[in-house]
Formats: structure tokens, sequence, C-alpha cells
């Protein structure tokens, strides 16, 4: 009997003329937690379906538990104790918890009617094994994101998993959620179950794997054991290239204040919010989801409007009734969610770049200023080198890093004095990561005003000038990245002393 749950040799995939696959290789022991990391587009969803039996591979072979295959289908995956559990999990939010874990079971079972009570019996069984509670008659909808990742990891047990696949299954969890992830994958393992854990987070790769292995453009670039990885080694096995981790020591060249923020309150979301921010000044904003991070600077750009309180742009007061009297007053804003409060995902990249300027590109007329918009989207194409064929390729067609980039793009055309960005690395890979925040650096240099929220405790003490941590609707308290730590502003973000 083989040691290997998964043994995948010499994969070869291609489309077309482009070849996805060029002979991957990846080992995964029983009981293994192995990681599996890369940029977007290196191959890594490719190789999952080839797994699952939703792509034939071209070339190459597969071994489950010793047994080979040349190729194989969605169902024979299933059988041999493999599940998938995609970005999206693959729920159904008009249905219950108890129809979602049960409902597949009860079809493949051949009962020709539906049987609630056995459905029930099913459903509390799965919920069983990783002691997950639950209103099994709740709809799906109304539940959190991470509730509807436990349902799926439910759900995969059923099949009598052994190996269970989770891709990128963090990427829209807080951090209490992911520990409380990590928890249940460890659990698993625990049950003799291996898990291929897909992600582009070096800390998650470290704490919850024992072995890695890393594709770039479709081949393997090194596996081994994780403990013997350096975040280093790891960034430059993902993308080829060296970054620093260094602090921003790069002070801005004046004191002259663009914003402040004097005793600010919104009922129910922040309270007392006081603040300044300087010119080229990147300033940081912290906090445990909740913690009104986000409601405050919606109010900096008319989103939503304080009950209370005075904002001073340039040493004025103003009072912001609407989003375009903040765009107006040159203040841009990046929201957390790209995909569905950012960008136009079928529409061009040229249309999502100058979307924030289309009056000034207009005519009286109203006809567009066709050459002014094709130098400015050539300008933001090149200057934050947005991988792309063409302008008018469909943004749904981007990586997550170019995809934000294009949306910093539509600010950075306005040519905001104040740019607010809301986790302005969620959801990228760890180069377009590092280009991001080197723009911003950048950015800073040259006098723009920038202000990020984010929970990433490395990414935010590495490019901020200085710290806000909110807690409770309230600034708790104000950290110089040069004097802090990640444990420190981790403690004061949670409240633990």
């Amino acid at each position: 009997m083989s040691d290997y749950i998964l043994q995948v040799e010499n994969i070869k995939k291609s489309f077309g003329g482009v070849r996805a696959l060029k002979g991957v290789s990846l080992n995964i022991k029983k009981g293994e937690i192995h990681s599996l990391a890369g940029e977007n587009g290196c191959g890594n969803s490719t190789l999952i379906k080839i797994i699952s039996g939703f792509y034939e591979a071209d070339e190459g072979l597969l071994r489950i538990d010793g047994k080979e295959y040349s190729k194989i289908s969605p169902m024979d995956s299933i059988r041999q104790g493999i599940q998938v559990i995609y970005q999206d999990f693959s729920v159904f939010p008009n249905l219950t918890v108890m129809e979602n874990l049960a409902f597949n079971m009860e079809l493949m079972s051949g009962h020709k009617f539906v049987n609630y009570k056995r459905m029930r019996s099913i459903a509390k069984t799965a919920i069983s094994r990783i002691n997950f509670k639950v209103d099994l008659d709740e709809r799906v909808e109304h539940l959190p994101v991470a509730d509807r990742q436990l349902i799926a990891i439910s759900r995969a047990l059923l099949y009598d998993a052994r190996l269970i696949i989770m891709d990128e299954p963090t990427t829209a969890l807080t951090k209490k959620e992911v520990q409380a992830l990590f928890k249940i994958i460890k659990q698993l393992q625990e049950q003799g179950i291996a898990i291929l854990f897909v992600s582009h987070k070096l800390d998650e790769v470290f704490e919850i794997s024992e072995g890695y292995t890393i594709l770039r453009n479709g081949e393997n670039v090194i596996s081994g054991v994780t403990r013997e990885l350096t975040d280093e080694k790891f960034a430059y096995y993902m993308t080829g290239r060296e970054f620093s981790h260094t602090v921003n020591r790069d002070k801005p060249e004046t004191d002259e204040t663009v914003l402040e923020v004097e005793n600010l309150s919104m009922k129910g979301a922040y309270e007392d919010i006081s603040f300044r921010l300087g010119k080229g000044e990147i300033l940081g904003i912290t906090g445990l989801l909740g913690s009104g991070r986000t409601e405050l600077v919606q109010s900096l750009f008319g989103i939503n409007s304080p009950d209370e309180g005075i904002v001073k742009l340039n040493g004025e007061n103003v009072h912001f009734k609407s989003v375009k009297e903040a765009m107006d007053a040159g203040i841009g804003y990046v929201p957390s969610d790209r995909l569905t409060e950012g960008l136009f995902l079928p529409q061009s990249i040229r249309l999502n770049t100058i979307i924030s300027k289309i009056d000034k590109v207009t005519s009286k007329r109203g006809f567009l200023d066709t050459e002014q918009i094709n130098s400015e989207v050539d300008h933001w194409i090149e200057d934050l080198a947005v991988a792309a064929s063409d302008p008018e390729q469909p943004v749904q067609t981007l990586s997550g890093g170019n995809q934000q980039k294009v949306m910093l793009s539509r600010w950075l055309a306005n040519k905001p004095t104040i740019l607010i960005l809301n986790g302005p690395t969620v959801g990228v890979d760890i180069g377009s990561k590092f280009d991001i925040l080197a723009l911003l650096r950048r950015l800073s240099s040259q006098g723009l005003s920038v202000v990020i929220i984010s929970d990433d405790l490395p990414e935010i003490l590495s490019v901020s000038h200085r710290i806000l941590v909110m807690r409770e609707g309230r600034i708790v308290e104000e950290l110089v990245p040069e004097t802090s730590s990640e444990q420190h502003l981790d403690n004061v973000i949670t409240g633990v002393e």
C-alpha cells in the first residue's frame, strides 16, 4: 500500500496555443497538510481541475492511493475520496443548511421521494464530524462566509473524503475566522484526512502546512518541507524576484496638513474620532472587522454621513453629502471588494480606467475625446505595469493583482490629493502585492496623501508612516512602525494586555 494519497507525474495541459501546465508533478502523503502555492496564472487551478476530473490531462498520470490513472472522471475522483472546496464553496444560498448538506446524497441514493427526516439525519452526521454548531433550518444566504465554508467541509466529509483540496480558503475570512479554520484542518488531519491547501499567503503556508510545492508559469519550481523555508525564499520561488520587507523610513518632506478630523462620531459605527493626515503621508488604520474602520473612511468619502464632528480639508470645513462632492474635492476611494463595489467586470480596461473622469474627457456636445482617453489609459497601463494584451480586454479576464492596478489607475487618473484604500492587497499574489505597496510609497514621495485600511500586519507596518488602531468604534492607540512589532500591534488590536 502506498504512503501517498496522491501522486501527480508530469502532467501537461494546453488550451489552444496556451500551455497551462508544462509537466507538473506533486506528491501528497496520507494525512499530510500540503500547501500548493504560486502566483495567479501559475497553473494551480488547472491542476486542481485535472485531479478532480473536471479537465483531462494531455499527458502524464495520476496515482491515487497507488492506483494509476491516465485520465479520471469527476465521479472516479469522488469515489477515491477526493473532494474540492472552491473559493465560492459551491453552496446554494437560497436553500437551508440541511438541504445543502444532504441533498446530493439524497439524490445519489436513488430514492424516488425526498425524505426530510433522513436528510436531517445526514446533515446532523455531517456537522458532527467537525463539531460545527449551526441551525440546520437556516437559509445559507443568511450565514457568514466562515459558516458557508464549514458547510462545504462538512459536506465533503459525507463522501468519506481522504483528501480535501481547499482552493484559496481564507480569501474572504477575518484573521479570527482563519484561526478557527486552521483548528478544523488540524482536526481533519487527526482523522487521517490529507489537505491540499492552495494559497499564496506566506504566513498561512508557514502556519498550517508541513510540506509545500510551488509552481510558476505552469512548471514546478520547488517542493520541500515548510519548516526549512524562509519568507524571502518563498517570495523568490513564487515570483523569481527578491523583495525587501523594510519599514517605510522615507518621511514626508513637509509638515503640511491636508486633512483634519475632530471628534467625528456616527451612531453604531464609530465615536469621537480625531486625527490628522499630512501631505505625502501614508496613514495606516487597522482593527478587527466591526471596529468602525470602514464606516469611518466611507464617511470621509461621502458614502455615509457622520452625526457630529468636524472634517477639514486644507484648513477648511467640509461636509460631503455625496461621493461626487468628495471626488470633486480631490479624494479617491478604493473599496475592499473590487469585484462587487469597484470594477465593471465585463467592461474594458479602458472604460474602467477612465470612468472616474468621464466628464473631463467629454465635450460640451457629448463627444468623447478619444485621443486624450487613449493617451491617459496607455499611460496608466504602462506606469502601473498592468499585464494585459489590449486596453479593450475585459477586466474580468485579468488576475486579481492586475484588476487592483486598474482600480488604482481609475483614481490616479482623476489626480486626487488624498487616496483612501480599503484592503489594497486582498486577493492579490505576492508580486502584485509588493508592486502595489511600492507604488504607494512612490506616490507618497510625490506628495499624495494616503490612508490605508488593512488587517495584514506586516503590510501595514512596512508601508505606513503612522498607524491608528481602532477597537469598538474608537481609536485606542497611535503607533510608529519603527518602534512597534507585529506582536504588539496584534495585542493592541485584540485588546490583549
